[in-house]
């Protein structure tokens, strides 16, 4: 059964089997860290494909949150000051974790464990924090959660 969707501002990828979208104010980078992990990805021999940047369409199949991404910006990525660009992509994905902006400083800087966050109504996933900038987001998550990628 599928329960309607709703259009976040977000970037969804996988990589291997494992979704990520990554979620966060304009301007954090989202797209960027998420092209970076798909780059990592395949430096590691490891599937990747985008499934939407910047619209996702949110909707739960059996109690899973499933991504997919509007017609009109399918397979296309924007990288800021560099532009949009096309990548591999498929139509929908179950997304696993969602990737959040992390804290370097302050009280969040170790960000509490089995933090979950609440995309929409009735939408939830496993947050996992991060940092923008970081030369090896993939790698960083991979040692927070190893099974992502299998």
């Amino acid at each position: 059964m599928t329960e309607a969707g709703f259009n976040v501002h977000a970037t969804a990828i996988v990589v291997g089997k494992t979704g990520l979208l990554f979620s966060g104010p304009s301007g954090w980078g989202k797209s960027m860290l998420a092209f970076t992990c798909m780059t990592e990805a395949r430096r590691l021999g490891l599937f990747t494909a985008l499934v939407a940047d910047d619209q996702v369409l949110l909707s739960a199949e059996a109690g899973a949150v499933i991504a997919t991404c509007p017609p009109s910006i399918t397979g296309l990525i924007e990288l800021r000051g560099t532009g949009i660009v096309r990548q591999d992509h498929i139509p929908k994905a179950t997304m696993h974790y969602a990737v959040l902006p992390g804290s370097a400083t302050g009280e969040n800087r170790v960000p509490p464990e089995g933090e979950v966050v609440s995309l929409a109504a009735g939408f939830s996933l496993p947050a996992l924090r991060l940092l923008t900038g970081v030369s090896s987001p993939l790698a960083i998550l991979m040692a927070k959660v190893p099974d992502i990628g299998r």
